[in-house]
């Protein structure tokens, strides 16, 4: 008997009668996980001709080579190859010798597709893929191959190391 008194007792010391104790403040919820803000590379522009058109003329007074590179930001493998032409690692090594473009294609698969007449005037008559990639002179002549361009829909599964390396070893054809 004398046991259970001491544990009625240990209970009721531990736990406060209802509505006798203050009420304990409930714990702030932990901050929400803010989503990072993904970077658009693709950007749908009200002109990307002229876009186009301005980034070349900068890229031949800088006496650089364009890479143009058609792809949309829904596209896996457009974004991985963006943000390799777009890396500190790129930057340091290539920025001297190339420009980098990005222009927005839509969803060509799909019969959603945008600037595919920029395409043409590189060889690619109908897109298929995402994305492609081209080297162009200061004299908008390209200097990569056409099927060189569209092997780039496989870009995230390049990694970093051979996409750098593709650009160590260009030449143009």
């Amino acid at each position: 008997m004398m046991r259970l008194l001491r544990t009625a007792l240990a209970i009721a010391l531990a736990v406060p009668m209802l509505g006798s104790a203050e009420p304990v403040p409930a714990a702030d919820p932990p901050p929400a996980a803010e989503k990072p803000v993904e970077r658009k590379f693709y950007i749908e522009t009200l002109d990307d001709k002229a876009l186009l058109q301005a980034e070349l003329a900068k890229a031949k007074a800088a006496g650089k080579l364009a890479v143009i590179v058609f792809g949309a930001d829904w596209c896996h493998d457009s974004r991985s190859l963006a943000k390799v032409l777009t890396s500190p690692a790129f930057t340091t090594e290539f920025g001297a010798r190339f420009a980098v473009i990005f222009i927005d294609v839509g969803v060509p698969q799909a019969g959603l597709g945008r600037n595919l007449d920029l395409v043409k005037h590189y060889g690619i008559k109908q897109m298929k893929n995402t994305p492609a990639l081209f080297v162009v002179s200061p004299k908008d002549k390209r200097l990569n191959s056409v099927d060189d361009a569209r092997s780039w829909k496989n870009a995230d599964s390049r990694g970093e190391a051979a996409i750098l390396k593709w650009f160590r070893d260009f030449k143009p054809n």
